[in-house]
């Protein structure tokens, strides 16, 4: 794949960061579709920015061969977006509190932080086929 790839309501995008710009107008085109409120919109992109950012960075480790995929969905008043990856895996409970003094001056590890402070939820399920984040924000 060697550009971005929508489907109905799921974008598909080579492990490259200069598709971030795509992604974010992806989610806010769908997000205003379904009339969201433009501060949600903008915490909603925040966070899905990072998670891509993440699943190029750290889960696909930027091999340009795999894909990192983001669907978006709404249902009960609630946004739901998963992010998924081709990558290994990690386990968000081993990142290190970005908070905590001996953290505050590192330059990696506020994401996940960023992300779980901006939604209501953030699940994340690992399996042989690479890692997918699903977070959910209520629109009330």
């Amino acid at each position: 794949m060697d550009k971005p790839v929508i489907k109905g309501n799921t974008i598909s995008v080579p492990s490259k960061l200069d598709h971030l710009a795509d992604v974010d107008l992806f989610i806010e085109g769908i997000l205003r579709g379904y009339g969201t409120d433009e501060s949600l919109i903008a915490d909603i992109a925040i966070s899905v920015s990072e998670l891509v950012n993440n699943a190029v960075s750290h889960g696909n480790r930027g091999e340009a061969n795999k894909v990192v995929s983001v669907s978006i969905n709404k249902a009960n008043g609630s946004i739901r977006i998963a992010v998924s990856d081709e990558g290994g895996g990690f386990d968000p409970e081993e990142i290190a509190n970005p908070i905590a003094d001996e953290n505050l001056l590192k330059e990696i590890g506020r994401g996940i932080f960023i992300v779980k402070s901006l939604m209501d939820s953030v699940e994340t399920k690992k399996s042989d086929k690479g890692t997918t984040v699903v977070i959910t924000k209520s629109l009330q």
